[in-house]
């Protein structure tokens, strides 16, 4: 198990980063359909994918999206930290197979515990495909704890 130590308010200093990197898989999308029910024929049907402007099937937006929130939670504040509100744009597709890193950047901290994050999203070529801004309410107290390992998924 993965055990994670959280950054709590008083230790977040404005300009302090992290990043969180994953490789989009094809079982990823299959996922995000099933668990959001978003199951538009880009991201999921290659040929009806070919013919719009992608030319290939994309992920799903909102998958960035969730990936800016597994940064939050799990490197920078961490463990205890909630999500306040989200604002992003989504600047380029996310393709199947691209490693995307999300880059976090503590912006402003705010009274009672709120901070201000810049969240933004880069694949392996170093282009920008989400920017945006968070606004979390930090954990008060330091803490470790370990993440809960899933079972693996099997399809059909």
């Amino acid at each position: 198990m993965t055990e994670v130590t959280n950054t709590p308010y008083d230790a977040l200093e404005v300009g302090q980063t992290a990043t969180y990197s994953k490789t989009v898989e094809e079982r990823d999308i299959q996922l995000f359909a099933a668990m959001s029910g978003d199951h538009n024929p880009v991201h999921l049907d290659a040929e009806f994918a070919a013919r719009t402007p992608f030319r290939q099937r994309i992920a799903h937006g909102m998958f960035s999206g969730a990936l800016i929130s597994a940064a939050v939670a799990c490197e920078l504040p961490g463990p205890g930290t909630i999500y306040l509100g989200q604002q992003m744009s989504f600047e380029k597709p996310v393709k199947l197979g691209d490693t995307l890193t999300v880059r976090l950047e503590i912006l402003e901290k705010l009274p009672k515990f709120k901070v201000r994050i810049a969240t933004q999203v880069y694949n392996q070529n170093d282009e920008r495909v989400v920017d945006g801004v968070a606004e979390i309410l930090a954990p008060r107290k330091q803490q470790t704890v370990r993440l809960t390992e899933l079972p693996p998924v099997r399809f059909g």
